[in-house]
């Protein structure tokens, strides 16, 4: 049995979120429902403005490996934090979710630790501001490759691929991962950060991947086809399996070339963060614990329900106990 049954590597981001109205987002110049990169100067601003603060640590893949933890599987994060008090609260916090935070915080380190503001409005979206600091500077001098070959599974950001020396270190861990006998797969993140790096994306998925999970808009915009089932055909063409979350349409996962399709039960969001990341949560707790795609999908989607009926992008409830409650054994 290997150390860990599921590491992930990624941003790591302490989340500060508070709830506004459409009317601040818009005195204050935040763009509705999407995620921004934001400056230090700028990151002081918005910080300020907020009201009610709700601390956690964050980063998406972060979320994902937290909440896989809390269903009782072993787990560990690769990611990047500074010596000062965010990043010592993020590396304690993970620690006390049952995430083993492989990288001790950096003394002196050259920026500040990550952190995003998030303005959560009445109808449950999220308008995210991230500042990137010293999370986005993670290289492969920062992953361990026995951490990575001790490994059942490897989770990676697709956030990382801004610079290079990210790309790297995807390339580092999926290897090490994949030569010891794991799987490796991605979360494609972001459309707008496919289109910044979509060669490179595609590149990773046909000859280091063995899973990708992405919404509709991430998997459309890899291919530019403007058509979501070629898109998944290409995607499934590449790779043995990819899994595609739509929203209150469901989910797709196509496996093997064999396509399960999943209903969802639409409910309305108090807060849509982290639904994407726990949904990875669910369904890859299922693929580490040998579930089919149906279950692992149906899995996935009870965590992304309990995760946006509360504020904040980890689980507050005991998921084992819901599993059980939706004739799902744990």
């Amino acid at each position: 049995m290997k150390q860990y049954q599921v590491v992930g590597i990624g941003n790591a981001v302490v989340d500060v979120i508070t709830q506004c109205d459409d009317s601040f987002l818009e005195h204050m110049g935040i763009e509705k429902g999407i995620m921004q990169l934001v400056e230090t100067e700028r990151s002081g601003q918005l910080y300020a403005a907020m009201d009610s603060r709700v601390q956690t640590p964050g980063g998406s893949v972060a979320n994902t490996i937290a909440g896989i933890g809390s269903l009782g599987l072993k787990t560990g994060f690769i990611g990047r934090v500074s010596d000062d008090a965010l990043g010592q609260f993020y590396a304690d916090a993970m620690a006390k979710d049952g995430t083993d935070f492989v990288n001790a915080p950096v003394a002196s380190g050259e920026l500040p630790t990550s952190r995003s503001m998030i303005f959560v409005s009445p109808d449950g979206e999220r308008s995210m501001n991230t500042y990137l600091g010293i999370s986005a500077e993670l290289g492969p001098e920062d992953v361990s490759e026995d951490v990575a070959a001790g490994a059942d599974i490897v989770f990676l950001e697709g956030y990382l691929f801004d610079k290079d020396k990210g790309k790297e270190a995807f390339i580092r861990t999926a290897r090490a991962c994949r030569a010891a006998g794991g799987k490796a797969g991605i979360a494609i993140s972001d459309p707008f950060c496919v289109e910044r790096h979509r060669g490179d994306f595609v590149s990773l998925i046909e000859n280091e991947m063995d899973y990708v999970i992405g919404n509709e808009a991430e998997i459309r915009s890899l291919y530019q086809d403007n058509d979501l089932e070629a898109d998944l055909a290409r995607v499934a063409a590449a790779c043995p399996l990819v899994v595609c979350t739509r929203s209150g349409d469901g989910v797709s996962i196509v496996h093997n070339g064999k396509r399960t399709d999943i209903a969802v039960e639409k409910v309305v969001p108090v807060d849509a963060t982290g639904a994407g990341d726990q949904f990875a949560a669910g369904f890859l707790y299922g693929l580490s614990t040998g579930r089919d795609m149906q279950t692992c999908g149906e899995m996935g989607n009870v965590c992304a329900a309990e995760v946006i009926s509360h504020m904040g992008p980890r689980p507050q409830q005991n998921m084992r106990a819901l599993f059980a409650k939706h004739g799902l054994t744990a």
